[in-house]
């Protein structure tokens, strides 16, 4: 037996459906998606190494450029 794809599922039966009903089917398919995929997401609180890594190279390069704006404020 023939599983149809998703384009011609859309083009056979969903292209005509009103839009209204077109958006209540997306919605339908992602909260799907939105249910299945729960489980698999990572809500930890811990931070890898990697995590911390790239809050302090993001924190000295954000702290250095407030600092040369303040010293360039002072100046002017």
């Amino acid at each position: 037996m023939h599983m149809p794809t998703a384009k011609e599922i859309y083009a056979e039966t969903v292209r005509d459906l009103p839009s209204s009903e077109r958006l209540r089917l997306a919605t339908l398919i992602l909260e799907d998606l939105a249910e299945s995929a729960a489980p698999a997401l990572d809500y930890s609180d811990a931070w890898t190494e990697e995590d911390l890594q790239d809050l302090v190279a993001f924190s000295e390069r954000n702290a250095g450029w407030k600092q040369g704006d303040d010293d360039l404020a002072k100046s002017g």
